[in-house]
């Protein structure tokens, strides 16, 4: 496999100057000789005005790959002005941080339930080499790769957690993204590219099944709610119970327990305020 060499050229400034000394100085020369020593100079002249052709202008977070007949010479990676060799075929390569946003993908999760799901992921290059020659266009690379991470992603995981504990697509964003990040930048460290982030941007259930997943939802939302009060309520009349027997303030029997306990789960569990009823007798009444 190929990897990146890191090649400097020559200071592009000097070299400009010396050759357009040389295409100022070389016909001066050739008006005062003849013969053989003219056919010497216009090959010079040629070499001088393909030597132009080396010049190269690095710019900042951009790169070169230089080639020559076929052959990988390395990559200019300092920015600036630069002259190589003019025959190379010189190809950019931006090590700019860019990002690819998918499309909305409908894939079935974990459960077997359509959903739309859709990502952004943050990356750049940093292996020339294994971008430009390991792949045929290493932009369409990251494309294609990315969105085939983001459906895998997508059908190991349910929309929903059921199960506590459970890692959900809904419900566990930084685990879900983490796990997206490594799976891209595992398919994408052949192409020479580094994923620095990636995360969910869209996710939703299809429009055919979106209304009954949010009744079920709203049911599962009410179930939670119920039994948290269910738990509180027992809770307090437990300790009502505690208090009056160890205050002694009121003996009951069990049936008497059974009728407070009982009143009492229907006042805190009702979803409605209670009327108070006022006993004008006595409690046995």
């Amino acid at each position: 496999m190929l990897k990146e060499r890191v090649i400097h050229g020559l200071p592009g400034w000097p070299v400009l100057f010396a050759l357009v000394a040389a295409v100022v100085a070389i016909p001066l020369l050739m008006s005062q000789l003849d013969g053989g020593l003219i056919v010497a100079l216009i090959v010079v002249e040629l070499f001088v005005f393909a030597s132009f052709f080396g010049l190269t202008v690095v710019n900042p977070n951009e790169a070169r790959v230089v080639q020559l007949l076929g052959l990988y010479k390395g990559t200019i990676k300092t920015a600036g002005f630069w002259w190589v060799n003019p025959f190379t075929m010189r190809r950019r390569v931006s090590l700019r941080v860019r990002n690819f946003e998918s499309a909305r993908l409908k894939v079935n999760d974990h459960d077997g339930n359509p959903i739309e799901i859709a990502a952004v992921v943050v990356w750049r290059v940093v292996e020339t080499a294994e971008a430009i020659f390991h792949v045929d266009d290493y932009e369409q690379f990251v494309h294609v790769q990315s969105e085939a991470a983001v459906r895998n992603l997508a059908t190991s995981y349910p929309y929903d957690a059921h199960e506590e504990g459970q890692l959900s697509l809904r419900m566990s964003a930084g685990e879900i993204n983490q796990r997206l990040r490594e799976e891209v930048e595992e398919r994408l460290i052949k192409a020479g590219v580094h994923v620095m982030e990636a995360r969910l941007s869209h996710l939703a259930y299809a429009p055919e099944i979106a209304s009954a997943m949010l009744r079920r939802q709203q049911a599962s939302a009410i179930i939670a709610a119920r039994q948290k009060i269910v738990e509180g309520a027992v809770g307090m009349v437990e300790m009502a119970l505690d208090l009056l027997s160890a205050k002694q303030v009121v003996e009951l029997d069990e049936e008497r327990k059974a009728t407070m306990v009982s009143n009492l789960l229907v006042v805190l569990c009702s979803d409605r305020d209670a009327q108070p009823v006022v006993n004008a007798g006595t409690l046995y009444q």
